[in-house]
């Protein structure tokens, strides 16, 4: 991000209005290519289309990776969530890790973790174990995501910027993105997080959705207007070169112009970086996927998204928020 990016000088995106005719054209195309999904008759869960049928992943960095991290009791967001491209992301040094508990105080219809009240629980040594865990894996990049802690007043922001001040004294060359809860919209949570230790490398958010699904997909407390707002502050106050990241997902029920929308939305409060993948259902109690996306539509969204002015792009069916996140670092 350019030094004193003033977002109010960011070229408006053309007008999705203009050459409607060419734009029905392009959006008939990617609807014929999307696959309904089909219930499997005994588990009730949707059967996958082929593209997101992946094998098991491994090699020798891999395992010596996990064998160390087991004997330390450390644990990734990557192993917990059964990650795809665990081994990709590792191999290039990245790796996620899930700080503040693993109970969230908010209950959002897409996603498995546990919801509930930790009733202000912290561990105290959660930060120098992230630190130590990055130090032995020997990443180059890490990516420290969080649950939504609204039973702490700050919403969690110290710990965390504790744990980025651990990070950068362990591992001075270490870049730090931090996938980021919404603080509540508070200023100065979102102030202590951008600039703990050295400063963030990246202050990533995510919107999850398009405006109109939002209220079904996430908790009532997770505003669309509210993350944009995040986003935008995160970037005005955060240190110099730190770039904003933020996420959505396909398959949910979006129409396609609302996909637009949301990456116009994005860039209009200065975000550069984005990944765009595939909503899957984590349980026959969660959301059902509406749409399998074909992988030439996310093609076309990653070529958007360029058109649109954001530096950096991941889109495919088996992208996450941190996918190849060392990769999408703008250089």
């Amino acid at each position: 991000m350019p030094e004193n990016i003033n977002l109010n000088q960011i070229n408006k995106p053309q007008n999705l209005l203009d050459n409607l005719d060419s734009r029905k054209e392009i959006y008939a195309k990617l609807a014929a290519l999307a696959i309904e999904p089909e219930i499997h008759p005994k588990t009730g869960r949707p059967l996958k289309p082929q593209w997101l049928k992946v094998g098991l992943t491994g090699g020798e960095v891999l395992f010596n990776i996990k064998k160390d991290l087991r004997e330390k009791k450390l644990y990734t967001v990557c192993e917990e969530a059964k990650c795809p491209n665990i081994s990709g992301c590792w191999n290039t040094g990245t790796a996620t890790f899930m700080i503040l508990g693993d109970v969230c105080t908010r209950g959002c219809r897409f996603c498995h973790i546990k919801t509930g009240n930790p009733g202000g629980l912290l561990d105290k040594e959660e930060p120098y174990k992230v630190a130590e865990s990055i130090r032995m894996m020997n990443l180059n990049y890490a990516v420290i995501t969080m649950v939504d802690r609204d039973d702490i007043p700050d919403g969690g922001a110290a710990h965390i910027a504790e744990t980025i001040i651990a990070i950068h004294k362990e591992n001075p060359r270490t870049k730090v993105e931090i996938l980021a809860g919404d603080f509540r919209g508070q200023i100065e949570s979102i102030d202590q997080v951008v600039h703990a230790g050295r400063g963030l490398d990246v202050f990533a958010h995510n919107v999850e959705t398009v405006r109109r699904l939002s209220p079904r997909v996430r908790d009532a407390r997770a505003k669309y207007d509210q993350s944009l707002k995040v986003l935008e502050n995160a970037l005005k106050i955060g240190p110099k070169g730190m770039y904003t990241k933020s996420a959505i997902m396909l398959g949910l029920g979006e129409e396609f112009a609302e996909v637009e929308e949301t990456l116009c939305d994005l860039r209009q409060v200065g975000t550069e970086i984005i990944t765009i993948g595939q909503y899957l259902q984590p349980t026959t109690k969660h959301l059902t996927v509406k749409r399998f996306v074909h992988p030439e539509e996310f093609d076309y969204w990653k070529t958007r998204a360029k058109e649109l002015g954001f530096k950096a792009v991941a889109a495919g069916p088996l992208v996450r928020s941190s996918y190849k996140a060392s990769e999408l670092f703008p250089v």
